[in-house]
């Protein structure tokens, strides 16, 4: 058999430009897999053989604004009140419900003497509510370890404060966590928002141990009171809308020592997503605050949106040129291409989304991963929409 035609390579000027960018934005996809989004799974890994709890463990509070959410207080307090920690309180600050959370506070207050509530006051209407009821907490917060999370959220296990108390006994000032989805089966769209989620978090969480933190979730989140006040609280966010965690942390967190937990036990977890109207509610606070962000890190993951749409473009190109002008090499080098990076993709994902909770992803990872900033364009667009028609 005649293997030369097969192997025919068209040595235009066009085929090498054509091969080379193949090549150029294939080894920058597999650095961003390998190098980028692989670090946490990487740090868990090293981290289940040495981390050992600290025996010099700080006092902590944590705080959590309420709005209209007894059935999730009801439902979720308790797990972090029981928490198996010596030393720590529960501050929540009601802001302003008209529901049942007054009452229910109080009921939980006679059984945990570690809870703590207050209130927004009346006619607080006219400011950041959200920041205002934070500020609140933290002030009322003695100890200087301050860990945050949402009425709608709980944590994975009682280990969770330790958990972040242990990077703070190191001697950091910011800590960031991940909080996990929980979407019912029937919910439409429940395999990509897992997907979506994730990638978030990889996001955040990698850049954060690569030295370039640039931003949190308040869904789990934990920082020191007294950076808080060198700040000036939330001064320099007051004039947007949202922004108290991921914005926040934004603007002090590169200067400041910033740990990361990603253990499961250090999780929380979350059921607030239960239709395709929460999910967009949940991602349009994070695109809408993104556009505010300084740093690298909009750089960092524009290129590599780029550089994939650039890969999958040279890669179709390689493809058709190569079968047109029986350039059958070019064509077979753009396919191989393309399958080495889906199973380096499929392997870094596959890791991450064990160690998140976010289920399998075989071949619906290659659409999603097309998918993923065309709905991003999409949402940031509502976000920006709704934040005009607010003011």
């Amino acid at each position: 058999m005649d293997l030369s035609r097969y192997l025919n390579f068209d040595f235009s000027p066009l085929s090498w430009i054509i091969f080379g960018a193949v090549l150029l934005f294939f080894v920058i996809q597999l650095i961003y897999y390998l190098l980028v989004y692989r670090k946490p799974y990487l740090y868990e890994r090293k981290r289940d053989k040495s981390q050992q709890v600290s025996e010099n463990l700080p006092s902590v509070s944590v705080v959590i604004a309420s709005k209209n959410e007894s059935e999730n207080l009801a439902k979720y307090l308790p797990s972090i009140l029981e928490q198996d920690y010596s030393d720590f309180e529960v501050i929540v600050v009601n802001m302003g419900s008209t529901d049942e959370t007054d009452v229910l506070l109080k009921a939980l207050n006679q059984k945990y003497s570690n809870l703590y509530h207050t209130y927004v006051p009346a006619g607080a209407e006219d400011v950041n509510e959200k920041k205002l009821a934070l500020t609140l907490g933290i002030k009322a917060a003695k100890n200087d370890v301050l860990l945050f999370t949402e009425a709608y959220c709980v944590p994975a296990s009682g280990k969770w404060i330790q958990e972040f108390a242990n990077e703070f006994s190191k001697g950091k000032d910011i800590v960031l966590g991940f909080c996990k989805l929980q979407i019912g089966k029937k919910v439409a769209m429940r395999k990509f928002i897992l997907y979506d989620n994730m990638i978030h978090g990889l996001k955040y969480l990698s850049l954060a141990l690569l030295g370039k933190p640039f931003m949190g979730i308040g869904r789990n989140l934990a920082y020191r009171k007294e950076i808080f006040f060198e700040e000036k609280g939330f001064s320099s966010v007051l004039n947007i809308e949202d922004g108290e965690d991921d914005l926040f942390i934004n603007k002090i967190a590169g200067k400041k020592k910033v740990g990361v937990v990603i253990s499961p036990e250090s999780m929380t977890q979350s059921d607030v997503v239960n239709n395709f109207f929460t999910w967009r509610a949940l991602k349009s606070k994070y695109l809408y605050t993104k556009q505010f962000y300084g740093g690298v890190s909009s750089l960092v993951f524009g290129f590599e949106t780029f550089s994939k749409y650039f890969f999958y473009l040279s890669v179709v190109a390689g493809i058709v040129y190569g079968v047109t002008l029986n350039s059958c090499l070019l064509a077979a080098l753009s396919v191989i291409f393309l399958i080495i990076r889906f199973v380096v993709q499929v392997y870094v994902i596959g890791k991450s989304s064990r160690m998140f909770g976010a289920g399998k992803y075989h071949i619906n990872l290659f659409f999603y991963d097309l998918f993923q900033p065309f709905n991003n364009f999409r949402f940031r667009k509502y976000a920006n929409k709704r934040n005009h028609l607010k003011r």
